[in-house]
């Protein structure tokens, strides 16, 4: 019996760390955003560190995540954007205390309208009134495709003071903010706003 336990001590361990990427889902369309879990077999006090890849190569730079659970939801607070992002496979790489991972996903076309992120900040400045009507509908023109929101043709620098959107909107602007609606549902709601001249340029 003695015999055992000491031959039992003397031999190595073969336990090591291992890392897995969980993911939500493997297809994702734009205006989605990524949400991947990171399982660990124990908590070392490392960080993970990962890097995404597209279909040719190209690679994001190193990305630390903190471990500290067993289980670790990593939801990406950016959504895919077509003029970022083209579609194909994507590939995460994991590397967390010596052990490594890889898994795959799959970006494809969809006709998901898409507000590019900058517009949240404005409308968030414009709703805590930060910012006048005229630059919140100017903002919009600049950054929104004329494809999903369409402007006017005559606003300008000159005439920005004279546009006004009626208080109101402000819920309907706060409601997208929040993802209780979304981006095709908001375009929608404005451009009918405008084309009706409530919102008035």
């Amino acid at each position: 019996m003695v015999l055992v336990i000491f031959s039992a001590a003397l031999l190595p361990s073969v336990y090591a760390t291992s890392v897995e990427i969980l993911m939500e889902k493997t297809t994702f369309r734009y205006c989605e955003k990524l949400f991947y879990t990171i399982q660990v077999s124990e908590v070392t006090g490392e960080s993970a560190v990962i890097h995404i890849r597209d279909q040719t190569g190209k690679s994001s730079s190193a990305i630390p995540i903190p471990i500290s659970n067993l289980q670790n939801p990593i939801p990406s607070m950016i959504p895919f954007e077509a003029e970022i992002f083209p579609v194909g496979k994507y590939f995460i790489d994991i590397e967390y205390s010596g052990a490594k991972n890889s898994t795959e996903f799959e970006l494809i076309d969809s006709e998901n309208i898409c507000i590019p992120t900058t517009m949240k900040q404005v409308a968030f400045s414009w709703i805590n009134d930060k910012m006048s009507d005229g630059f919140f509908i100017d903002a919009i023109n600049k950054f929104v495709d004329k494809n999903i929101i369409s402007i006017p043709d005559k606003i300008n620098e000159k005439n920005l003071d004279g546009i006004h959107i009626p208080k109101w909107i402000k819920n309907i602007v706060g409601w997208w903010l929040e993802d209780k609606i979304s981006d095709n549902e908001f375009s929608q709601a404005i451009q009918y706003l405008i084309n009706k001249e409530i919102i008035v340029i």
